[in-house]
């Protein structure tokens, strides 16, 4: 079983350890894996050198929205596309109440639709600078649409694989490689495209998690197993339920399916994010 942060079970466990003398402030969600039974154990990351917190050591953080586009969206793809807009400014905040920075910033974004459906079922971005490119990414984003898709499910696994093998940052010693994934709909299962709709994809679930654990041979993943984070705002349905238990570094917060998404916190993404990248 992979490790994985899940808000259902974490906040009990966060409640344990306050009785043992230990305040909320004094745990983040990046400290913290699962074990096999399920429990929290306490593993601070510490990169060659010694620990990043209170030593200076920058951090190069580059993060993949992987956004659904497909009309079941429409009612709340606004408010998504407003927050990704925000992202920085609200993580800046986010970061500076807890003391820290980020040296590189690098936002991308994936949008999907069903390949089977639609003739433009992936809109892809390049990795822009932030602010640096702040016009340019903001320009990208306002320019989705929630369209098309026709029934679920759609192609959020092909878009899942499209974000792990992003030309991903190699530079710092401290890295965050986030994927974000934004969806309503459960996925096509990927040995359904036999006819090869999408190119360099796995044949199934289980040869995507060879890719994101980069122990395949491919040599487009760029992937750094250390600071690769993956987050999904999805339903419990497949694939994201299969890729909360048996993938490592996944967190779920369960989303229902239709207009579910809308009841998202938005200050619940900046806080796990500025936490992952502490």
């Amino acid at each position: 079983m992979g490790e994985s942060f899940d808000m259902e079970f974490d906040f009990d466990d966060l409640e344990e350890e306050a009785k043992k003398g230990k305040s909320d402030d004094d745990f983040d969600v990046d400290d913290f894996e699962t074990s096999e039974k399920g429990v929290f154990e306490d593993v601070k990351e510490e990169p060659a050198g010694g620990s990043v917190k209170g030593q200076g050591i920058s951090t190069y953080a580059d993060i993949v929205f992987c956004i659904d586009l497909t009309g079941s969206m429409s009612p709340i793809i606004e408010n998504v596309k407003k927050s990704a807009i925000a992202f920085h400014d609200e993580l800046v905040k986010y970061l500076g109440n807890k003391s820290r920075d980020v040296e590189q910033l690098r936002l991308k974004v994936i949008g999907f639709r069903d390949i089977y459906v639609d003739s433009k079922p992936f809109e892809e971005s390049k990795f822009f600078l932030i602010p640096q490119e702040i016009d340019e990414y903001k320009k990208f984003v306002m320019g989705l649409r929630a369209t098309g898709g026709g029934d679920e499910p759609e192609s959020g696994l092909e878009a899942l694989v499209k974000a792990i093998k992003s030309d991903w940052t190699q530079e710092g010693l401290k890295k965050r490689h986030v994927i974000v994934i934004f969806t309503d709909a459960s996925a096509h299962k990927l040995e359904k495209d036999v006819s090869g709709l999408v190119s360099g994809m796995p044949k199934n679930l289980d040869e995507a998690e060879i890719v994101w654990c980069a122990a395949s041979q491919d040599t487009d993943v760029k992937l750094d197993q250390q600071a690769k984070r993956l987050v999904l705002f999805a339903p419990n349905s497949y694939p994201w339920s299969n890729i909360a238990a048996e993938w490592d570094l996944v967190w779920h917060e369960i989303c229902k399916g239709g207009a579910g998404l809308d009841e998202l916190a938005m200050s619940t993404i900046y806080n796990f994010l500025a936490n992952s990248l502490l």
